[in-house]
């Protein structure tokens, strides 16, 4: 049993690496590389860096394909400490995999109108309106999406925290970082210059530890043997 969690553990830990990795690339180095203050001035960087748009395109699409992977692994390893709490995490990323995949599809489809020749003939402006709408898609879209990365950190850092297989400061950072997520979706809704706010510098420090942290350990150690689980047929 231990040397099975052990194996299972780090798994999840290379597959949460993919999931790091990719994210850290199409997420936060992509979208540095085209930002611009201008509408017009992001649309040109997207179509001037077009190779690098489609690359981390294809970074999100592997990552969210191990994120599932990883899910799965970790209700396999965790399932006998509460099945419930296993089910609900699993289910929290198989509905959040496909809503992200859908989103992606809005930042192609604003790619295309900006630079596949057949659109040529709908118009600069129209392309550009096309294009800027399908690009507003995305961002509405990544909200949501963002909910549920927060959503299922909550049954994940309750399995650590109960079985104690991983060590319980990361459960507890785990717990911030789902709060870190689902704060934020509800404060862009409300209060819009919430990124710029300390408590949201904190509060994505705390969230960045806590995955990064537990990626580490799975890798390096696995999980620890069974601790507190309760047989697989309760919850």
């Amino acid at each position: 049993m231990t040397r099975t969690l052990r194996t299972e553990g780090r798994l999840a830990g290379m597959l949460y690496l993919v999931v790091v990795l990719t994210g850290i690339f199409s997420l936060a180095y992509v979208p540095a590389q085209i930002a611009a203050p201008a509408t017009e001035l992001t649309q040109f960087r997207m179509v001037a860096q077009q190779a690098l748009v489609r690359q981390g395109m294809a970074a999100f699409i592997v990552g969210q394909l191990a994120f599932l992977l990883l899910a799965l692994v970790l209700y396999r390893s965790l399932r006998d400490v509460h099945r419930s709490a296993a089910t609900i995490m699993l289910v929290l990323v198989a509905v959040s995999v496909p809503l992200a995949l859908v989103t992606l599809s809005h930042r192609w489809h604003a790619l295309v109108l900006l630079t596949d020749p057949e659109g040529l003939t709908l118009g600069r402006e129209l392309r550009q309106a096309l294009a800027f709408a399908a690009v507003k898609a995305y961002a509405s879209g990544m909200e949501m999406v963002r909910l549920f990365w927060g959503l299922w950190l909550f049954p994940l850092a309750w399995l650590i925290l109960r079985s104690r297989r991983v060590p319980r400061v990361l459960g507890v950072l785990l717990i911030l970082g789902g709060l870190n997520y689902v704060v934020g979706v509800i404060a862009h809704l409300l209060a819009p210059t919430y990124d710029i706010t300390l408590f949201s510098k904190y509060m994505g420090m705390a969230a960045a530890a806590g995955e990064i942290g537990t990626c580490l350990w799975l890798l390096a150690f696995g999980l620890r043997g069974d601790r507190a689980a309760e047989p697989a047929n309760k919850g």
